[in-house]
């Protein structure tokens, strides 16, 4: 990932001579021995001698890392916080999408059911419709009155006319 800010800290060494106002040096061919001693840090820290090494652990050496490597290490803990800090700040905005989904999943869910309440209420308005049209307990109940009184006064005609073929033997 990049930086949104640049570093204000130079690269390398020639990179920090230019920042001073100071010409870089050109580099030598790696087979030519420099011309100039190399600098001495102004501290030098003295080799420290490992403890003795016990059996089967391995040996510690202290090294004294120079500055370049500090810096580096430096804004390679720093990249690696921001990383992290963005990786909680997406995390966080991953919870807050993940409850939102949920609500609008219960909402949906919720106006489903209004949905299927409401189809349920037109079907039981229409079954209505059609019962509504039916005869009633007392029309009923006069239909077959009166078909029962048809139905004896057909037979007793049909017994004095001597039309005993029309009723059927048993």
């Amino acid at each position: 990932m990049t930086d949104a800010a640049p570093s204000t800290r130079p690269a390398n060494a020639a990179d920090a001579a230019l920042l001073q106002g100071q010409a870089p040096t050109p580099a030598a061919p790696p087979n030519a021995a420099p011309a100039v001693p190399a600098q001495v840090p102004p501290n030098p820290v003295p080799a420290q001698v490992p403890p003795p090494a016990q059996a089967g652990a391995p040996a510690r050496i202290a090294v004294a890392l120079p500055t370049q490597v500090a810096d580096q290490l430096a804004r390679i803990e720093d990249k690696a916080s921001r990383i992290e800090d963005k990786y909680a700040r997406s995390e966080a905005l991953l919870g807050r999408v993940e409850d939102r989904v949920e609500a609008a999943g219960a909402r949906m869910n919720e106006a489903a059911r209004q949905s299927d309440l409401a189809a349920l209420r037109g079907e039981v308005r229409a079954l209505t419709e059609r019962t509504r049209g039916l005869p009633g307990m007392g029309a009923l109940l006069l239909t077959a009155v009166i078909t029962a009184a048809l139905t004896v006064a057909l037979t007793l005609v049909a017994q004095r006319l001597n039309l005993q073929a029309l009723i059927p033997l048993r």
